[in-house]
Order: C-alpha cells, then structure tokens, then sequence
C-alpha cells in the first residue's frame, strides 16, 4: 500500500521551469503582503481572479485590490510566510496551463493600537498560464485558531 507522499508524488507535477514561476508567485505575495502592496498583490491575479477569503469570496483583481486597501488600512502586515507543500505544484488537465499547489502561511499583523498579532493557516490556489506568465486563478485561504487560554 502506497503512502500519502507516494500517492502526491505520482500526481502530475509540473516542469522544474514551472514550478519556479509558480514559487515566484507565491515569494511575490510574501513580499507585496509585508510591503502592504494591494496593487501588487492584486497584479498577480487574473483579471477575473477569485479571492475566497473567510468572510466570503471576492471577484475580480479590482475588488481583490480594494479588499487588500481596505485591510491595510486597518493594519499592517509586518511579516508574511507563505510555504507550498512539497510535491507542489500539480499539473491540471492535460493542456499544462492551469496547476494547483497548496501550503501553510503565517504572518505577523500590527493593529492600529501597536499590538502584535501572530496568525497563520493554510492555503490553496488554481494557477493558470497567461501567454508566458503565471497568475491566480483562485486563493482560498483559511485561518487556523489560536488554541484556548489555559484556565486555572
């Protein structure tokens, strides 16, 4: 009986020239996140983009960058860490223009009042091919919860 990584593995993984330009995205996130850059996170998705975000899905690379203006007014991301699984990305399909990845992140937020903050969770995203660029088709994202305060 195969593992879980064996199974991943024999998935269609894409070529090593790909999976770079699908990492850059992901690094290019990273960078535009800890910058509080809403264009420029939103310049890595597709026109018409989908960002499904906990309080609901956001359509379009112009309402995802008004999204991100309206969250960096409220805080600033001192630092973001987005990590793709290994084995990731994978090819959809048969014509090799659209891979799925997923992975962990983890950020520091500063609020308004100067508190700090430390979030993290997982992500998936569908990457499609754009002549030879590589943008976001679609960003799910969710938040994993603190654990309980300890009582006494």
């Amino acid at each position: 009986m195969k593992t879980n990584s064996e199974v991943a593995q024999q998935k269609a993984t894409v070529d090593p020239q790909t999976a770079q330009k699908i990492l850059a995205i992901t690094l290019a996130y990273n960078e535009a996140s800890g910058n509080s850059d809403a264009a420029a996170i939103a310049a890595l998705f597709t026109e018409d983009g989908l960002f499904v975000t906990d309080t609901g899905p956001v359509y379009g690379r112009e309402a995802i960058q008004k999204w991100y203006e309206d969250l960096f007014q409220q805080l600033k991301i001192k630092k973001h860490v987005g990590i793709p699984d290994q084995g990731c990305p994978h090819t959809i399909g048969t014509t090799g223009n659209e891979v799925w990845e997923n992975g962990e992140w983890s950020e520091t937020i500063q609020l308004e009042s100067g508190d700090l903050i430390e979030m993290k969770g997982y992500w998936s995203t569908i990457d499609r091919r754009e002549g030879d660029d590589w943008k976001i088709r679609m960003l799910t994202v969710n938040v994993t919860p603190a654990p309980p305060a300890e009582t006494k």
